[in-house]
């Protein structure tokens, strides 16, 4: 069976499974959307169900869409000026009300299939079931989407930072993180300790470009 033909095949069972529910395939990759009530449940079946078998989370991640559609700087058009700045973007290619996602990615080792899951949450509300209780390999990937977005999963029995330091302040994959952090960190030789500081950053001095004559083919007239 060539692979198209398995993931269509794959694509009609999830359609006729989750018939309620936003069901894409584009490049024989296949995307369920769900809502956060109804992860668990979902992934349960997609698990235990002989038709799909999906046993292995092979990836979570989290996605920050709060600036999606959104640029400055429109390319695609241009006058003698130069480039726009500031143009208007098209309103269809805003981002979701729900502005943050979980995505899971499962496999089938059964059939060698794979599915992509994708939970939107509100960024007032970013708080979701872990599935830690059905794949044990989630354990450290929620806790890397908790570390870098601020996504809490409601049942992860040590949902504590994995990449950042504890003293960490916010979550750098966030679209409103400065690009410099908050704090800084190093070595305070008195203290014989790392301390933190406000991060102290000194204006840099241009330099004017210089525009130099190219002689090199120049000929002497001796």
């Amino acid at each position: 069976m060539s692979e198209e033909t398995k993931y269509s095949k794959l694509f009609a069972e999830v359609k006729n499974k989750f018939s309620n529910h936003n069901v894409t395939m584009e490049l024989n990759e296949i995307t369920l959307e769900l809502t956060s009530n109804e992860l668990i449940a979902s992934c349960e079946t997609l698990k235990n169900d002989p038709v799909f078998k999906f046993d292995e989370l092979i990836d979570l991640c989290g996605v920050d869409y709060s600036l999606f559609g959104k640029n400055e700087w429109e390319t695609e058009a241009s006058t003698c000026n130069g480039f726009s700045r500031g143009v208007n973007s098209d309103e269809s290619n805003q981002p979701p009300v729900e502005n943050f996602a979980v995505v899971y990615h499962l496999l089938s080792l059964t059939k060698n299939q794979r599915i992509r899951l994708k939970v939107f949450l509100k960024e007032s509300d970013l708080i979701i079931k872990s599935v830690v209780g059905i794949w044990a390999c989630a354990d450290w990937f929620e806790r890397e989407a908790f570390d870098l977005f601020g996504i809490l999963f409601e049942g992860h029995e040590d949902l504590r930072r994995i990449l950042t330091d504890y003293g960490f302040i916010g979550h750098p994959f966030r679209k409103d993180f400065p690009l410099t952090g908050h704090v800084e960190m190093r070595y305070d030789k008195d203290k014989q300790r790392v301390v933190y500081e406000p991060v102290n950053i000194e204006p840099r001095t241009l330099v004017p470009k210089v525009i130099r004559h190219n002689n090199q083919h120049q000929v002497d007239e001796d």
